[in-house]
């Protein structure tokens, strides 16, 4: 079994137990299951890395979200978040350029890649490029082992045509989203299985081409 199963294990008991008490008494835990997330991650950047420019030389503490909430404003109390996060892309996790999200929460696992809710500079390129050179996306997305895989692209949508395109547009379904991601659920099974690690790379290789199409858009 893979030592990211320690992670999953870990996370369980956590939400039964959000509490900072909770927190303190287990710190050693916590510290030995991050550390594992962390060369996970760090794996990832060096295997993603070749065909992604952007990640040479990033640093899985630039990428991995904070386990604390941010509870200032929210009615949700709870001090803990119930899953490990990190965003791999050029800039880290407070980038907004396109990149791969890594989540390990018991149940609810996923990797996705793209571009989450562009400001609307980038998000006029991404349309832009789509209206230009649409047919470079629907040979990626549309392709059948992708939409086996990750199914259509996720993220909001308009319910108009965006400003300075038609309702008639052929590509209107991509030209309305206001993200742009490829997701894919992954079983606690498969987080647990010593393969885990092979599998979440070659995941996100398959899902390259849509990054390097939204890197393509805003360059």
């Amino acid at each position: 079994m893979s030592k990211v199963r320690g992670i999953i294990k870990f996370l369980k008991q956590l939400k039964q137990n959000n509490s900072k008490e909770w927190m303190q008494d287990h710190k050693q835990e916590y510290l030995q299951q991050k550390q594992v997330f962390i060369d996970l991650v760090q794996e990832t950047i060096n295997g993603l890395a070749p065909t992604n420019q952007g990640l040479i030389g990033l640093e899985p503490k630039d990428c991995i979200f904070r386990i604390n909430r941010d509870i200032r404003f929210s009615k949700d109390k709870t001090l803990y978040k119930t899953h490990f996060g990190a965003y791999m892309a050029e800039g880290g996790r407070k980038s907004m350029l396109p990149g791969y999200y890594l989540h390990i929460e018991p149940g609810k696992s996923i990797l996705a890649s793209g571009l989450y809710r562009p400001g609307s500079d980038l998000l006029n390129k991404v349309r832009q490029e789509i209206d230009y050179n649409g047919d470079a996306l629907t040979s990626i997305v549309a392709n059948k082992d992708w939409q086996r895989e990750f199914g259509p692209l996720k993220g909001e949508t308009l319910t108009r045509a965006p400003k300075g395109y038609s309702m008639e547009h052929p590509l209107i379904d991509y030209l309305q989203l206001k993200s742009f991601l490829a997701v894919r659920s992954v079983t606690d099974a498969e987080v647990s299985s010593h393969k885990f690690k092979d599998l979440s790379l070659e995941i996100f290789k398959r899902m390259h081409p849509l990054v390097a199409f939204l890197n393509t858009a805003i360059s």
